[in-house]
């Protein structure tokens, strides 16, 4: 026979002792045993007699579920981790509701040196029809200029100067004509006095051409850059970027319409790339869909290859994935049952979920393999595992969920979401294992026995290492050798953490970079430049504006007065935003008495062009901006729809909504700015007593933090708790839980150093790692307790040796869970999955190093 291990090891905080007797029984008699231990025996004789029925009954489940789990979507905005109940969460839903019917895609095109401005242009034109033929939804509106807002205003432009300086521009043009005239005519008296110049420079100049009102910025009235080599066609679809089938069909059609025109058949220098929200929504989306897949296959090969190196048995590593994957798909099945969506906390769970609860299937296998190599018969072998190890990680089982559940009980979505996932995951994960399991081994020791063994080199091999790769012996023998030196320097590392990590709090430690909390965009530089540039050529409102909706068009001006008030009463340097734009801004105030002097101006304009008074070169320009002969006053519903469309709501109301953009210098990367941005618009009294709320992504952000640091302390505190309760439940009292309790001290002392020292700014996500330590950390150490007291005095060396290879392999599991999230593209997702590896390691190494130093230099004291 082999030499049995006795492998003790844990998940989320029990732990599993197998017996060391020499034989065992398959069970005793029913009647007296309890209901669940009898169920249990039928249930294995089941899974020994006819394995396939429970292996059935799991596969329809997983079937099912993985049903289920596909059709989970990822919410990937900020509000989708804060509470629905949340005012600006709810004002945020209202605004989208009534904003968010239209999406836009712009087309770029770019030239090259050589490449006309006409060339371009031609090559817009061109565009536009053949992209209105793709019809709604996908295409509602197409243009490449703003020439139906100039028709519109060009003529009206007048209206947008003060009517002083309109009384001015007649008197002027009155006294330029008197002065030509009579210059022509011989009989001017003064030519020292000459009036001003009548030209087309200063007659756009008086009429304020050129300013926000009207449209001069563009050339010739398109979407062209100063330097005529970029033209802009934008589309305005009825797609959201958010619906990523319907989003992708728009854009695949949009692509076929474009390169059916060709923009590069106009001049071969022409390219061109799509930006705008339609094209971002669908990229992020699909770079998330990737993420997730690539970091979830990655996950799952580093726990393929820690499992398979430690137990070196395809077989073993084959029956393992097949549990957890069954445990991991019903997880994410129930997971779109009870929630119904991931965000950007709970998204990467998969990882995390297969780490923790493939521990199950470990302390199983660990004891079925035992069993079989002391030539156990299967069934008795298969008996013996459930037996023993069922109950330690069914309570294994319920302390990771509390771990979890410290989450579950907080306000934030983030946390509140991972801790439900988490924690079922944990339960589930324990289910598959003694349903699916057992039948697995059964089936396949049919097809293979595993009592026959390999032959040559392999299997040399397999008997060197049948107990499992000793990855507890390294410890033990460095424990050993320098007990009271590792002892004495793993408090004091330990006591350092706790007093830098004061001075850390102190200097604030959040992250408020909030580039260091989104997705690594370098793949889509070319896209961001795009959008970029299309947005600084159209004047297109993007997500550096926020957005209020007022309940009526009348508020919108008390509104704008008291959000200038409190701009204007900020200290020099903290001005929160720049300016309030609304679409009453293209309505001129006092039309009706600006517009007989327009008229007023327009004859006296049209006799000074037939005196020869004008230059005939200016003659066409100034002709776009001489009032029409029916000019009468307009206002907001009389606007062109390309010039409302931004302040226009799904059901076409006009005049509701208002926009404040960010102070000019300031970056809404950074939270500061955001967080004073954000108290500034995010309640209004106006002066009727009217409350106006405002959302957007300032304010999000600001209670998403608000949040995160009301729900931390009271998760870390629970944690605590549960994990000091179950180390008093464990070893009842006395000096065990002392240990245990010390040497967990001794790796969050540990970690907060490395936190320290890595200057890891805390965020929305890596604050999780901080309650999950606790009820995770902790089990290392209670392994360890767990075998020394079993041992008694001395004992220490035996339980790193022969407990710790199962307890190092519990934890590697769990930390490459944690591990793969660094190959995560979103760098809040990188920052949690290093927390909470440095969680891990820390936690470990002081279970298998300073506790059983501290352990053999005692029992040498006593000695």
């Amino acid at each position: 026979m082999g030499v049995r291990t006795r492998l003790v090891c844990t998940i989320g905080g029990a732990s599993t002792i197998p017996s060391a007797s020499p034989r065992f029984a398959l069970s005793a008699a029913p009647s007296s045993r309890r209901l669940p231990e009898r169920l249990f025996d039928r249930l294995g004789r089941l899974q020994f007699e006819r394995p396939l029925v429970p292996l059935l009954i799991a596969a329809a489940l997983t079937v099912v579920s993985v049903v289920l789990a596909l059709r989970l979507t990822i919410q990937t905005g900020f509000e989708s981790l804060l509470p629905s109940s949340r005012p600006s969460v709810q004002e945020l839903n209202r605004v989208a509701a009534r904003t968010a019917g239209v999406s836009t895609l712009f087309i770029v095109l770019e030239g090259g040196p050589n490449t006309p401005t006409t060339a371009l242009r031609q090559a817009g034109d061109a565009l536009v029809p053949a992209l209105a033929a793709v019809g709604a939804p996908w295409v509602g509106s197409v243009e490449d200029g703003v020439h139906e807002a100039r028709a519109f205003l060009s003529p009206r432009a007048g209206l947008y100067a003060e009517t002083k300086d309109l009384e001015g521009l007649r008197d002027d043009i009155e006294a330029r004509y008197a002065y030509e005239v009579n210059k022509a005519t011989g009989t001017l008296l003064d030519e020292s006095e000459e009036p001003p110049a009548l030209d087309a420079e200063s007659i756009k100049k008086r009429f304020k051409l050129g300013t926000e009102a009207t449209p001069d910025r563009f050339p010739d009235g398109y979407y062209q850059s100063k330097d005529g080599k970029t033209l802009v066609v934008a589309v305005r679809s009825k797609v959201i970027g958010s619906d990523f089938a319907r989003g992708s069909e728009a854009l695949r059609r949009i692509r076929e319409a474009v390169a059916r025109v060709n923009p590069a058949s106009f001049h071969p220098e022409i390219r061109y790339g799509f930006g705008g929200d339609l094209q971002t929504g669908i990229s992020e989306f699909a770079a998330i869909n990737a993420d997730l897949t690539e970091v979830g296959l990655f996950g799952a090969a580093l726990l393929a290859g820690v499992v398979f190196l430690y137990y070196l048995r395809i077989r073993t590593l084959f029956a393992m994935l097949i549990t957890i994957g069954i445990g991991v798909a019903w997880t994410f099945g129930a997971t779109e049952l009870l929630i119904g969506h991931l965000n950007m906390a709970t998204g990467f769970l998969f990882t995390i979920v297969a780490g923790n609860g493939i521990n199950f299937s470990i302390i199983y296998m660990a004891r079925y393999l035992e069993a079989r190599r002391d030539k156990v018969p299967l069934a008795e072998a298969l008996d013996l595992a459930r037996r023993e190890t069922f109950r330690p990680t069914l309570t294994a089982a319920a302390a990771a969920g509390a771990a979890y559940g410290s989450l579950g009980v907080t306000e934030f979505r983030g946390f509140r979401d991972f801790g439900v996932i988490g924690g079922i995951g944990m339960l589930l994960c324990w289910i598959a294992t003694y349903l699916a399991l057992p039948s697995i081994l059964t089936w396949m020791e049919r097809l293979l026995p595993l009592d026959r063994e390999a032959k040559g080199v392999w299997g040399r091999i397999q008997r060197a290492t049948q107990g499992g790769l000793a990855f507890g012996r390294p410890f033990a023998a460095l424990a050993e050798r320098a007990p009271r030196l590792l002892t004495v320097l793993g408090v004091a590392v330990a006591l350092a953490g706790g007093a830098f990590v004061v001075f850390y709090v102190k200097s604030d430690p959040m992250e408020y970079d909030l580039r260091n909390l989104r997705t690594d965009a370098s793949a889509r530089a070319e896209e961001i430049r795009l959008s970029t540039l299309a947005e600084q050529i159209t004047g297109y409102v993007g997500t550096d504006g926020m957005a209020i909706l007022v309940d009526r068009p009348e508020q919108v001006e008390p509104l704008r007065e008291a959000l200038y008030a409190k701009r204007d009463a900020a200290p020099p340097g903290e001005k929160p935003f720049e300016k309030v734009h609304a679409l009453q801004d293209f309505v001129p105030a006092a039309q009706a008495e600006k517009i007989p002097i327009l008229e007023e101006i327009k004859q006296k304009v049209l006799k000074a062009h037939r005196r020869g008074v004008l230059p005939d070169a200016d003659w066409k320009t100034i002709e776009e901006v001489l009032p029409p002969d029916d000019l009468k006053p307009f206002g907001i519903q009389d606007l062109p729809a390309g010039l409302a469309r931004a302040f226009t709501e799904t059901d076409g109301t006009r005049g509701r909504i208002v926009y404040i953009s960010p102070t000019e210098g300031q970056t809404v990367d950074d939270a500061h700015y955001l967080f004073r941005w954000a108290n500034a618009y995010r309640r209004t009294v106006l002066p009727d007593g009217s409350v106006i709320l405002g959302s957007g992504r300032a304010v999000i952000y600001a209670d998403m933090w608000a949040a995160v640091i009301d729900d931390i302390p009271p998760a870390v505190l629970l944690s605590l708790l549960g994990t000091v309760l179950a180390v008093l439940v464990a070893f009842r009292r006395g000096l065990p839980s002392v240990y245990v309790l010390a040497a967990l001290l001794v790796g969050i002392g540990w970690m907060a150093l490395a936190l320290v020292v890595m200057k890891v700014k805390l965020n929305f996500l890596n604050f999780i790692a901080l309650p999950l330590t606790f009820g995770i950390g902790v089990d290392y150490a209670v392994n360890i307790v767990q075998r020394y007291t079993r041992e008694g005095t001395g004992g220490a060396m035996a339980a790193v040796r022969e407990t710790g290879g199962a307890v190092v392999l519990c934890s590697l599991t769990t930390a490459l869970g944690y591990m793969a999230l660094v190959r995560s593209n979103n760098f809040a997702v990188r920052s949690m999955g290093v927390a909470a590896v440095i969680g891990e390691v820390t936690c470990l190494f002081a279970a298998v190093i300073v506790l059983p130093a501290a352990l053999v230099w005692m029992d040498r004291k006593r000695a």
